[in-house]
């Protein structure tokens, strides 16, 4: 009854993105983002949007994004970590000595199946430690987060140099290395098998949401509209599949690995990277975390919390202890970036980290998270990482300097939260 009220009432709906309920906010960052690539991709001669450098800009997105999806929850209560590239840059230094020197000396030497494992475990606890103190100070001790995070940004960049005596620490593990894009991927066989399960699950939870809302007597899109949104989610996956796939493995790569496993390369024989471990590890934190957000009770007392801290609080929520939660969340983040970008590097370097406090703020923002508190999404900062970094990449590619690369990521981030501060008084959400 209700969806055939629903089907009624869709008629009368002015156009196919109101039928389809796109969100507007989304649309718009997609347009930016479709809008950036075309533009670098004629300026580059069409370099910008050839496999090879999807694949690069995918796993230079990884790190940043994963720290994103936390900032997103910081920033809905109303809080800011200027500190994550500095607390990204201990943890690495704390998982490169780890492997390095202070597993070597327990007896567990370079190459064993422990060490990756251990030195993730202590990268983490590192990351969950510190993000646990700066809540601690924030909620219980009343101290602004600005000004706690603006002290960590200088206290964990150098208690990271520290760690290692200012030294660049590497080779890393082999196994650890694999998380950082390029030297760990699924094959072809793999991602499209990987691909295909996405495209059920996303039609399966297509599928859930109308008939949960049926359940519960909502209006619902007509069957048609469900369709559309099944096959865009569809082809978005198992292009993104095949973009990756039609990165070749180079030859002199392929021939190194047959070698090692005392065969010949047959002549002709191509093989693609695929999907990097690392975009898997994205997903998943993207998953978890959205799942946090909408079906769990820490995720609605976030929420609460950041649209009316005072009456989140006479409600009976522990906003004090919820604040050290958000940080610690935040920081086992922080120390799964360090695992990403230290591995995609193969070393831990004294500079890694630097400045990512501006990208992954401006990254929860573009991606709509208001500096207010109270409204964000997780795909949302995750897009906005990716319109940071195709930002950056492409500029790269042009030839322009690293620091202009910085003005423009500055403007841009001012030009998105006015837009976001537009938005919203047109909407009636300010």
């Amino acid at each position: 009854m209700a969806e055939a009220a629903a089907s009624g009432a869709s008629t009368g709906r002015k156009n196919i993105f109101k039928t389809l309920e796109f969100d507007t906010r989304l649309l718009g960052m997609v347009g930016a983002f479709v809008l950036v690539c075309i533009v670098f991709n004629v300026l580059t001669d069409g370099r910008f949007l050839t496999p090879r450098n999807v694949f690069n800009l995918t796993i230079q997105t990884v790190s940043v994004a994963i720290m994103a999806t936390g900032m997103v929850f910081v920033i809905v209560t109303r809080h800011i970590d200027l500190s994550v590239g500095a607390l990204l840059a201990t943890c690495s230094a704390m998982m490169a000595m780890t492997q390095t020197q202070v597993l070597p000396n327990l007896g567990i030497d370079y190459g064993s199946p422990l060490i990756a494992p251990v030195a993730i475990l202590v990268g983490l606890l590192t990351g969950a430690v510190i993000g646990a103190f700066h809540g601690w100070l924030i909620g219980y001790l009343a101290i602004p987060a600005f000004i706690v995070t603006l002290g960590g940004l200088l206290v964990w960049r150098n208690v990271a140099w520290y760690i290692t005596d200012g030294q660049t620490i590497g080779p890393l593990d082999e196994r650890f290395q694999t998380m950082g894009g390029i030297g760990g991927t699924m094959g072809e066989t793999g991602s499209w098998i990987f691909g295909l399960i996405c495209v059920v699950v996303a039609c399966i939870a297509i599928w859930q949401s109308r008939r949960s809302r049926i359940r519960h007597e909502f209006p619902v899109k007509p069957i048609w509209a469900e369709g559309i949104l099944m096959a865009i989610a569809a082809i978005l996956i198992l292009g993104f599949v095949a973009t990756l796939n039609a990165y070749d493995v180079p030859t002199r790569v392929l021939e190194r690995s047959f070698e090692d496993r005392g065969a010949v390369m047959p002549e002709g024989y191509s093989e693609g990277y695929g999907i990097p471990y690392s975009v898997l590890l994205l997903i998943a934190v993207a998953v978890v975390m959205t799942l946090i957000a909408r079906r769990t009770r820490l995720g609605r007392y976030i929420f609460a919390t950041g649209g009316n801290p005072d009456a989140a609080e006479l409600s009976g929520i522990n906003t004090r202890l919820l604040t050290v939660k958000v940080f610690a969340i935040l920081g086992i983040l922080c120390g799964l970036a360090g695992l990403v970008a230290s591995a995609r590097l193969s070393f831990h370097s004294n500079d890694i980290g630097t400045l990512d406090e501006l990208r992954v703020i401006a990254a929860a923002v573009i991606g709509g998270t208001a500096l207010s508190g109270g409204i964000g999404t997780i795909y949302g900062a995750i897009l906005g990482a990716l319109i940071m970094q195709s930002l950056q990449s492409g500029m790269a590619m042009v030839g322009v300097d690293a620091p202009f690369q910085n003005i423009v990521v500055g403007g841009v981030l001012v030009l998105a939260v006015l837009l976001d501060i537009i938005y919203r008084k047109r909407t009636g959400d300010a």
